[in-house]
């Protein structure tokens, strides 16, 4: 199984292609940082779109693909935990909730090498490749309304058995779809604060938390990763000005 590939397949691997030059020159300032294998963003052509459902697709991937996270897909995702990270690390002053998010801008500068924002630097706290705890993260918040039902999941499955990728990958998927994780599996997935950052940066993009389920779901994900309040709404901010 390629991790990589089945985040990129995950997430809607034609969206970043449409922001025309912009995507070669994020894919320029992320080459050598090791995030720029990953290309691709959140489109409604990806699994990620039938998660969310039609509706929140419309509204949320579709201002994601044309937005930061289009630029650089996966890659970005954890470009943008960084930038969170860094401004918190900073003392910065977080976005306040309800704000009006910033324009979306690419971060200023990738990961360092050997940094744990970079997903091959190190494994979950299961053993196995970091991009596979980002794609359970989403699929456990896309979930916490309780909104994907039976019609909505066979769906999802053959969208799942059209991707080109092997058996494995698509067991993967199959397997967590069928019985999506928990929030303590998914809390259990980070090691240390720089994975909890990005694990939950990745929640939160999965979901449009517009309803109580979700916004409790958030809340209480940041407190099993024992996240700072300031750290969260800094990650928050990143995920708005993406969204923007």
């Amino acid at each position: 199984m390629n991790p990589q590939s089945l985040l990129e397949q995950f997430l809607g691997p034609q969206a970043g292609r449409s922001a025309g030059g912009m995507v070669d020159s994020a894919k320029e300032r992320l080459a050598g940082s090791g995030m720029g294998g990953v290309a691709g963003g959140l489109a409604a052509g990806g699994v990620l779109g039938l998660l969310i459902g039609s509706k929140k697709a419309r509204k949320t991937v579709g201002k994601l693909a044309g937005g930061a996270v289009g630029y650089g897909g996966a890659a970005v995702l954890g470009a943008l935990a960084f930038k969170a990270y860094q401004n918190w690390q900073a003392g910065k002053q977080a976005p306040q909730a309800g704000a009006a998010p910033a324009p979306a801008t690419l971060p200023g500068a990738p990961p360092p090498a050997g940094s744990r924002f970079l997903p091959e630097t190190a494994p979950a706290n299961d053993g196995r490749p970091f991009e596979l705890a980002l794609v359970l993260a989403m699929i456990a918040a896309a979930n916490a309304d309780g909104h994907i039902g039976p019609e909505e999941q066979k769906t999802i499955f053959d969208k799942v058995g059209q991707l080109p990728l092997d058996a494995e990958a698509k067991g993967f998927v199959f397997d967590a779809l069928a019985k999506p994780p928990s929030l303590q599996d998914i809390a259990g997935l980070a090691q240390g604060p720089e994975q909890a950052a990005e694990l939950w940066l990745a929640s939160r993009i999965a979901i449009d938390p517009d309803h109580p389920m979700e916004q409790a779901y958030l809340e209480a994900l940041a407190g099993r990763l024992a996240l700072p309040a300031e750290l969260v709404q800094h990650l928050e901010g990143q995920a708005a000005a993406a969204m923007a």
